[in-house]
């Protein structure tokens, strides 16, 4: 897909400053003049909802976790999962990591994290596919807003479970939540501006893992 993947995604979105992160700028589809549409839009032409085109709020919260607090990635290897538009690994390589991967099983989330890595003039490798059935590598895992349905949720708690090194996630308040009870710890909390939510904001979480032996 490639260089046609990205053309797409620059078609469709402009570059904007992401509203939590505003040091960042992103390929999105932004709120109002018929963003809803425009969403809806992408997703019949893209085949699947584009996750990569908003800024949500997992991500948002967790990017400027990072940028707040640099010494979590500084100098270490580091895995955006689910990385959907790259914010949170651009977020890492401007927070000084040695190696930032982002992974997406959406081809087009893989385009717009070349095409957003490089409007912020830094490095981020992209790994696509599937990786839950593996063991994370990489010092700190980073993953925003992966507990919105129960099939990931199954899947992607015993996922951070086994990485040998850090791991964040970002948790937006929701009445349907599937985070795991035990098995993080909260770290911070933020107010974030919300896309495609039910509020206009969201009280965001942050959490740590706290249980490696999920399963």
């Amino acid at each position: 897909m490639g260089d046609d993947a990205e053309d797409f995604v620059r078609a469709h979105t402009r570059l904007a400053a992401v509203p939590y992160v505003p040091e960042i700028r992103l390929r999105l589809i932004t709120p109002g003049a018929g963003g809803d549409d425009r969403v809806y839009e992408l997703w019949e032409r893209a085949g699947r909802l584009p996750f990569w085109a908003c800024p949500w709020a997992g991500g948002q919260a967790l990017a400027r976790h990072v940028l707040d607090h640099p010494e979590i990635v500084r100098g270490r290897t580091v895995l955006d999962l689910a990385t959907g538009s790259g914010l949170v690994a651009v977020a890492a390589a401007l927070a000084g990591a040695a190696l930032v991967v982002a992974n997406d099983v959406d081809p087009y989330a893989l385009a717009a994290v070349r095409v957003n890595a490089h409007a912020n003039g830094v490095a981020v490798r992209v790994a696509g596919g599937d990786l839950l059935d593996g063991t994370p590598s990489q010092q700190v895992v980073l993953a925003g807003d992966v507990y919105y349905e129960e099939p990931l949720a199954r899947r992607v708690t015993p996922f951070l479970s086994r990485a040998g090194g850090d791991v964040l996630i970002g948790v937006p308040d929701r009445a349907c939540s599937y985070l795991p009870e035990g098995a993080f710890e909260p770290v911070g909390v933020h107010q974030v501006p919300a896309f495609l939510e039910d509020a206009p904001s969201k009280r965001t979480t942050i959490y740590g893992l706290f249980l490696r032996s999920v399963t």
